[in-house]
C-alpha cells in the first residue's frame, strides 16, 4: 500500500469510527457484524483491514471471504486463538495486547482476595442470616506463581506488590532474565500458594494444566485462570476441587459458555465468573487506542507491533 493512498478499515462500532476519524489517510467504515456478510457496506470491496467486534469473532470468518482485498485482521482483544490457523492465505493477524491487561489484572487480584478472605461463603451466610465469625486466610506473604510473562503478568505483579505478598515468580515459554521457563514448572509449582494462568491459548498451552500439573501444586493452593478455558483440563480440575485438595477461581471455562448442567457450576472450592475480566466501562476506548498505534505503523509502511501471524 502506498503511503499516500487511502486505507479503508472496516469497524464494527461507533467507538471505532470515532477513534480512527483523526488518523490521516485512514477511512473507517462501519459494518453490521450481526448481519454477517450482508451487513458489509459497498466499501468492503476495497477494504484492507477488518476489525471484528470485541469477543464476537466467530462472525468474522465469512466476512473475510467477502472482502477480497483484506490483508489484515486487527483484533480488539488479546486472545487470537480463534483466528490463528483459520485465515486465508495472505491475510495477517494482529491482536490488541496491552489494552486489557490492567483491568484483567484487577479481576485476578479481586478473586484472589475474595477466595483467601472467604467472601463467597460470607455472602451465602448473609443470605441465610448465619453469623459465622472465624479466622480467614490472608494474602499477606503468599507466594505467587504467574504462568505467563507478558503485559498481563507485569500488570498483575504490579498490583500484587502493595499487598506485601511473598515472592512473585514469572514463568514464560522460555527462560530469560527474571523469568523462568515452563520446563521448570514441576519444581516451582509445589512452592506456590497461588498459581495464576496468564498465557495465550496456543498449541503449547492447550491442556498445559493437566492432572500432573495440578498434582504438583501444594495442598490448599489456589489456581486462578485468567487465560483461556482450554489451558486447563476441566476433568482434572474437577477432580481436585471435589477432593477438596485445591481451590480455584476461573473467568474462563472449557466449554464456554458453560452449559447450565455442567458440574463446574456446583463444584466446591470454586469461584466462577462468566469471562468478564476485561469487560468493564471503557474497554473499547482502550482497545482502539492500541488499534490506532497499529494503523499508524501500517501507514508508515511498517508492520503493526502486535502482529501475530503473517506479514503486512
Amino acid at each position: 500500500m502506498a503511503e499516500n493512498s487511502e486505507l479503508i478499515v472496516l469497524v464494527p462500532d461507533e467507538v471505532g469510527e470515532r477513534a480512527l476519524a483523526a488518523l490521516d489517510g485512514v477511512r473507517a467504515v462501519r459494518y453490521d457484524e450481526s448481519a454477517g456478510p450482508e451487513g458489509l457496506p459497498p466499501e468492503a470491496a476495497d477494504a484492507e483491514i477488518l476489525i471484528p467486534g470485541f469477543l464476537a469473532q466467530d462472525a468474522a470468518a465469512a466476512m473475510i471471504q467477502a472482502c477480497p482485498k483484506v490483508r489484515l485482521v486487527q483484533l480488539l482483544s488479546a486472545g487470537a486463538e480463534k483466528f490463528v490457523g483459520h485465515l486465508p492465505d495472505g491475510v495477517a493477524l494482529s491482536d490488541c495486547k496491552g489494552a486489557h491487561g490492567g483491568v484483567t489484572a484487577e479481576w485476578v487480584l479481586a478473586t484472589i482476595l475474595a477466595v483467601v478472605r472467604e467472601l463467597p461463603a460470607f455472602v451465602r451466610n448473609q443470605l441465610t442470616g448465619r453469623w459465622d465469625q472465624h479466622v480467614t486466610d490472608t494474602l499477606l506473604g503468599k507466594r505467587i506463581l504467574l504462568v505467563g510473562a507478558g503485559d498481563l503478568a507485569e500488570q498483575t505483579s504490579r498490583r500484587l506488590a502493595p499487598f506485601d505478598v511473598g515472592p512473585v515468580t514469572l514463568v514464560g515459554s522460555r527462560a530469560r532474565d527474571g523469568v523462568h521457563g515452563t520446563d521448570e514448572l514441576p519444581d516451582l509449582l509445589p512452592e506456590a500458594d497461588v498459581v495464576v494462568l496468564l498465557v495465550p491459548l496456543t498449541d503449547a498451552t492447550r491442556g498445559l494444566v493437566d492432572a500432573a500439573f495440578l498434582a504438583a501444586m501444594a495442598d490448599g493452593a489456589l489456581l486462578v485462570n485468567a487465560a483461556r478455558g482450554p489451558v486447563v483440563r476441566t476433568d482434572a480440575l474437577l477432580a481436585e476441587l471435589q477432593s477438596g485438595r485445591l481451590r480455584a477461581a476461573v473467568d474462563v471455562t472449557d466449554p464456554e459458555p458453560l452449559p447450565a448442567d455442567h458440574p463446574l457450576w456446583s463444584a466446591p472450592n470454586l469461584l466462577l465468573t462468566p469471562h468478564v475480566g476485561g469487560s468493564v466501562p471503557g474497554h473499547l476506548d482502550r482497545a482502539y487506542r492500541v488499534v490506532v498505534t497499529q494503523l499508524e505503523a501500517v501507514r508508515a509502511g511498517q508492520e503493526p507491533p502486535n502482529l501475530v501471524v503473517g506479514q503486512y
